[in-house]
């Protein structure tokens, strides 16, 4: 990972350069704050693709926050290449024994059908109420919104101590290779 100054949108963006074998990926994290209180959020970030994005089989764009009870929720969606879909998480356990799954919405994603060498918009929205269940809202794509509308339980026992954070991973497809992917401008709104 790297800073660039092209391309970008703002002078300076971030380069993940990621290399696997057998479809792994990498996931690159920041922690940006404490705040146990925001239950409303709306991850808006940029994202360029160069030709190596026929390597990407996932590209998931995730926030965590540690509540004041100190259990991490989870805010989890993916662009999956592999059944074409904006995916969401769910703990379909409970927090002291979690079952971390990903759920496949009907709205549709594959980052290998992203024109690359162009700047895409994603925003994605989503809240909780006081016991962690999760509302995945909307996601947009370059301005075309697409409706999740799934309410799930998603709180994790991590032991974690008090943290907002935001995680990008990239996921490779086959047996090896290399994807380059840049962002820009990530902003995360919080109410």
């Amino acid at each position: 990972m790297s800073l660039t100054g092209s391309p970008s949108r703002s002078g300076s963006a971030r380069k993940f350069v990621t290399g696997y074998t057998n479809s792994g990926g990498e996931r690159y994290w920041v922690s940006f704050g404490a705040d146990t209180a925001t239950t409303h959020f709306l991850y808006d970030a940029w994202i360029y693709f160069d030709s190596s994005s026929k390597n990407i089989a996932n590209l998931e764009l995730d926030m965590n926050q540690v509540l004041a009870n100190g259990q991490t929720v989870i805010y989890g969606v993916q662009c999956d290449g592999g059944t074409g879909t904006w995916d969401y998480t769910k703990n379909s356990g409970t927090p002291q024994k979690p079952n971390d799954a990903w759920v496949h919405s009907k709205a549709s994603c594959n980052p290998r059908k992203w024109k690359v060498n162009t700047w895409h918009h994603v925003q994605i929205e989503y809240s909780r109420d006081a016991s962690g269940n999760v509302t995945y809202k909307s996601v947009w794509l370059d301005g075309a919104k697409q409706d999740l509308n799934a309410t799930v339980p998603s709180t994790f026992a991590l032991g974690w101590g008090s943290t907002l954070l935001t995680n990008f991973q990239v996921d490779g497809v086959g047996a090896s290779g290399a994807a380059t992917v840049y962002l820009d401008d990530l902003t995360i709104y919080r109410w």
